[in-house]
C-alpha cells in the first residue's frame, strides 16, 4: 500500500468514532446490520458483495478486510476472480451508461434536439 493507505490505520477507528460518536454510532449499527450472518443472503454472497463494492470504489482498507471475511466465509480464489470480473464488467457498462447520458446533455446544452 502507499504511505497515504496503510493497514495500520484502522487501529485509530475507535480515536475518530470518538470525534463524532453520535454518527459514528449509527453507521456502525448499519454496519453491523448488514454484515449479520442470519439474513437471507449468505455470509459468502455477502463477502463477495462486498468485495465487488470494494474494487469499484477501490477501498483498501475493505478489500482487506472483506478478503479477510471471504477467507473465513468460505470463499475460493475462483469466486473472488469471477466477482472481481463481474464487477469489472458492471462498472464498464456504467460508462457506457454514462458516455449516453453525456450525449443526451451535450444535445441539451446545445438546444438540440434529442437523437
Amino acid at each position: 500500500m502507499s504511505d497515504y493507505q496503510s493497514p495500520d490505520d484502522l487501529k485509530s477507528i475507535a480515536a475518530f468514532v470518538a470525534l463524532a460518536p453520535v454518527e459514528a454510532s449509527a453507521f456502525l449499527a448499519f454496519n453491523h446490520a448488514v454484515e449479520r450472518e442470519d439474513g437471507l443472503i449468505p455470509p459468502k454472497y455477502r463477502e463477495l458483495i462486498s468485495l465487488a463494492v470494494a474494487l469499484t470504489t477501490q477501498c483498501a482498507y475493505c478489500l482487506d478486510v472483506h478478503t479477510a471475511q471471504a477467507v473465513k466465509a468460505g470463499v475460493t480464489r475462483e469466486e473472488i476472480a469471477e466477482a472481481a470480473l463481474i464487477a469489472a464488467a458492471v462498472r464498464a457498462g456504467s460508462t457506457l451508461g454514462h458516455a449516453l447520458l453525456t450525449q443526451r446533455l451535450f444535445e441539451r446544452h446545445r438546444g438540440e434536439e434529442p437523437g
